[in-house]
């Protein structure tokens, strides 16, 4: 499989009321309940909603450089000159219309795609690999609770 290219939010996990994983449509994820959200702040639900829409806009970018760009949607509301300010002061970095974050290398083992998720940490005392293997069994790139399917 060629893993460069374009992968597009496909779905994200969330807990049922059992307690077992359920992966939502982007669509489903936006009129999901908020469990975490006083449903009765007009504020906070505005704010939860737009949070969602920004991560439901996340892609991921891989290239042929060996770098892969997580990759999101620009904060609603803001214009283009608060933009163009951000990249000017190094605030931001933007790429394919989406900000970015720093890349993530990549690489080939066996066929299979492995990248740094640059995340450190230890397992019963002992330092955690930060990378990791994404590709699942059906195709999807998997990502903290997020799914990504490559675009065409």
């Amino acid at each position: 499989m060629d893993y460069t290219g374009k992968w597009k939010f496909h779905s994200v996990m969330v807990f049922d009321d059992d307690n077992m994983p359920l992966y939502l449509t982007p669509e489903e994820y936006l009129n999901s309940p908020m469990p975490y959200v006083d449903e009765s702040d007009e504020e906070a639900v505005a704010d939860e909603m737009r949070e969602r829409r920004r991560m439901i806009g996340t892609f991921i970018k891989i290239c042929e450089d060996g770098k892969l760009y997580m990759l999101t949607a620009l904060p609603e509301g803001v214009s283009q000159e608060e933009i163009d300010r951000a990249v000017s002061a190094g605030v931001i970095k933007l790429m394919d219309g989406a900000i970015a974050d720093e890349p993530k290398m990549w690489e080939l083992r066996d066929g299979e795609l492995w990248f740094d998720t640059g995340i450190e940490g230890e397992i019963y005392e002992e330092k955690a690999d930060s990378w990791v293997k994404p590709i699942d069994e059906n195709g999807f790139f998997n990502f903290m609770n997020f799914r990504f399917i490559k675009e065409d």
